[in-house]
């Protein structure tokens, strides 16, 4: 396994730089629960807003670690909840996500009044990348 390079920096920013659909898997008691998200990826992380009394936002303050899957990747993280979407410490995530998420943020799923809707970012711990034949094995820690 090898750290992020700046080739497979490159396909990530690429390929998960804008709205994307991975799947995000939890546990709870043992279980896996696996459910679609729409994600943006910067910097070893990837961003989802969501909901934070949602079950994937109880299961994950029980257990942090998750998995994901998506075009062609997957990979382990540790999701941390970044708290209210317009939250001040939020700013400039939440200003990517509205750009990234521009075809959908305000068609009405999402209560942005709400203090329970929130940022989740999954730091990416490994994960296995495919692109064009060849396979990164990454190591997403400093």
């Amino acid at each position: 396994m090898e750290k992020l390079t700046k080739i497979s920096e490159k396909i990530m920013a690429e390929r998960f730089g804008k709205d994307n659909i991975i799947s995000l898997a939890t546990t709870e008691n043992g279980i896996p629960y696996v459910r679609n998200v729409n994600a943006f990826y910067e910097n070893k992380s990837f961003y989802v807003i969501t909901y934070g009394l949602s079950n994937k936002m109880r299961q994950i303050e029980k257990n942090p670690i998750v998995a994901i899957a998506g075009d062609w990747f997957t990979a382990h993280g540790k999701g941390i909840n970044l708290g209210y979407f317009r939250k001040y410490e939020n700013a400039e995530i939440a200003a990517k996500l509205r750009v990234a998420f521009a075809e959908w943020i305000d068609n009405g799923h999402n209560d942005f009044s709400d203090k329970n809707t929130c940022i989740l970012c999954i730091q990416l711990i490994e994960g296995l990348l495919l692109s064009h034949g060849t396979r990164y094995d990454i190591d997403f820690s400093d």
